[in-house]
């Protein structure tokens, strides 16, 4: 899943491709991916794009005068950068394609997503903050003003555990699975510690971490183009995905825990006294 660093990678990616051009057509393919119908998707065409954003893992495409295109990749989505989008009109079907966009250059990009759960979500509105998903974000953390104290505020009320918090858009925006993953490695915490147990010093370690993994995951991901970034996002992971390889801060062996439809990776020395966790529901180690 495209989290907080590629995104903000596309999005720097697609500032400098896409603003000043004029979007010639909007073709949605797959039946699922647009999840609103007022402005049409026509009201995009004709108009040029003068800014991009990002908001989470929204990524936010603002055309002057005219209504937003924004856009959830999900798990499984990505977008592909055309310097020349081939001739036609793309059909309906079975294939990753879900959305095509078409500049007055010839160029464009789509929108595809892989396997058969179609999450990939694409909104035409007039303000951001129309997006459900958008309005319950919570403060971004490279935020010039998310700071320790803030963090503090914002897990001091909750009864959880730190790796459900962190992966929580409305407490903070873009950290998912992957990451979640590298900051709790980062910290030398278990993801299953409650956040009500957390030290003054611990919030601080954690906070540390948080900022250091994702500003390192952004720079890493700086001016790498928009094809090359899920290979360059898996280079830099040192837990999340690396079961069974040895861990690169102590070479203890990188552990598992699954889910039904997700894992988390761990290491037992750097982040639980060494002890290993059998399965979140049955595991009694919550430290």
């Amino acid at each position: 899943m495209p989290e907080l660093p590629e995104v903000e990678a596309l999005k720097d990616f697609l500032s400098e491709n896409l603003t000043g051009q004029e979007i010639v057509r909007v073709l949605p393919v797959a039946v699922s991916v647009l999840k609103t119908y007022d402005p049409p998707v026509t009201a995009l065409e004709g108009r040029e794009v003068s800014a991009v954003h990002r908001y989470g893992k929204f990524l936010d495409l603002a055309t002057d005068g005219g209504p937003r295109l924004v856009v959830h990749l999900a798990r499984a989505g990505w977008l592909q950068w055309r310097d020349r989008l081939p001739d036609g009109v793309p059909r309906p079907g079975r294939g990753p394609l879900a959305l095509r966009v078409a500049l007055a250059t010839g160029a464009g990009f789509d929108l595809i997503e892989a396997g058969t759960q179609r999450r990939l979500a694409v909104y035409v509105v007039h303000d951001p903050q129309e997006v459900p998903g958008v309005a319950r974000l919570g403060p971004d953390p490279l935020a010039a003003d998310f700071d320790a104290e803030r963090l503090a505020g914002l897990l001091s009320g909750q009864r959880r555990q730190l790796k459900g918090a962190l992966r929580d858009q409305s407490l903070i925006a873009g950290v998912g699975n992957a990451y979640s993953d590298e900051i709790l490695h980062a910290a030398r915490m278990s993801p299953f510690k409650p956040t009500a147990s957390l030290t003054r010093d611990e919030v601080e370690r954690l906070y540390t971490a948080l900022r250091g993994t994702l500003t390192e995951a952004v720079e890493r991901a700086r001016g790498v183009a928009a094809g090359r970034l899920k290979a360059e996002k898996k280079s830099g992971l040192r837990v999340h995905g690396r079961t069974g390889e040895p861990c690169p801060v102590c070479g203890d062996t990188i552990r598992e825990v699954s889910f039904s439809d997700s894992s988390l990776q761990y290491c037992p020395t750097c982040q639980t006294g060494g002890r290993p966790l059998a399965d979140r529901r049955l595991s009694r180690l919550l430290k």
